[in-house]
């Protein structure tokens, strides 16, 4: 790492940790070419820096922990629709790799990016997800793009099942918009790879709309293809419960054989700087999020 990197990564932090709102100005100004309206927000992208600067977010923190999210989905009484949970380990050394199964997804709790999807029967090298794991585990996440919160979260390191759609095929991600308790429109991704995913976003009722989205190379068109999950109803049923008092959250479902498992609650989509859904898209959205009032 050169020194100027070091110096601005340096800078960063201090911003971040001192004029966290000051440091957003800055990078919304330079990303958007105007400045974030922090009297009158309108699009959910400035309502979610307004969230991240001006709101209580330790909620935030626990629901954005990998493990401890589990108490909370429990203490909703949906622990039924928890992945099952194999270990926890404060340290990446501490893994008993031999005490797992044979298929199973390791991860940190504490971050985005860290997971690794084991099969034994393919063979693969504890060794480097151990190394792996124990750098990520070092890692202030919060500081990374600017989702403090994070940094609020006591790392770990924690494995599941792995579950399957028995076709090979990545699982689709039903990813539910909801408002203080009410769900919007699902924001479906499948056949997920390094190269990107197919996306399509749906209304309640199943209708897709092509035109909310932006697709890239990263975030393809999945012309509607994913069809309506036999657990829908159950999913925003445990959604409306799940988001309730948050003023904007996304919550992540998957389905297997007809049975809900619930993937995570995320607050700040791409940081706050969506650029997948179009500018009235943004503002539809925006619209349905209530904002708190400002923590002193």
């Amino acid at each position: 790492m050169t020194l100027r990197k070091r110096i601005y990564r340096l800078y960063r932090r201090f911003m971040l940790d001192h004029f966290h709102s000051r440091l957003v100005e800055q990078e919304w100004l330079k990303w958007k070419g105007y400045p974030i309206n922090w009297e009158h927000p309108r699009d959910l992208n400035e309502k979610i820096q307004w969230l991240m600067c001006f709101s209580d977010t330790s909620l935030w923190s626990l629901c954005a922990d990998k493990y401890r999210v589990r108490e909370y989905v429990g203490s909703k009484g949906l622990a039924n629709i928890l992945v099952p949970l194999y270990g926890v380990w404060r340290t990446a050394e501490e893994v008993d790799f031999d005490s797992l199964p044979d298929r199973f997804v390791i991860k940190c709790n504490h971050d985005s990016g860290s997971c690794h999807i084991i099969d034994k029967s393919v063979g693969f090298d504890p060794d480097a997800v151990r190394a792996d794991l124990a750098r990520r585990l070092k890692v202030k996440y919060g500081y990374a793009h600017g989702e403090m919160y994070y940094n609020r979260i006591s790392p770990c390191v924690i494995a599941e099942e792995r579950l399957d759609s028995g076709d090979g095929r990545a699982l689709v991600d039903y990813k539910i918009w909801c408002f203080d308790g009410k769900p919007y429109s699902v924001w479906a991704c499948y056949d997920r790879t390094s190269d990107g995913t197919f996306v399509n976003i749906y209304d309640l009722d199943w209708n897709v709309h092509p035109e909310a989205s932006v697709f890239t190379e990263h975030y393809k068109d999945g012309k509607g293809k994913v069809p309506r999950p036999e657990c829908l109803d159950e999913m925003f049923s445990a959604a409306a419960v799940l988001s309730e008092g948050f003023p904007e959250v996304r919550v992540d479902f998957y389905e297997v054989g007809g049975r809900l498992y619930f993937g995570e609650l995320t607050f700040a989509s791409l940081c706050g700087k969506m650029d997948f859904y179009t500018d009235d898209y943004l503002k539809e959205l925006g619209n349905q999020c209530v904002l708190p009032p400002r923590k002193k």
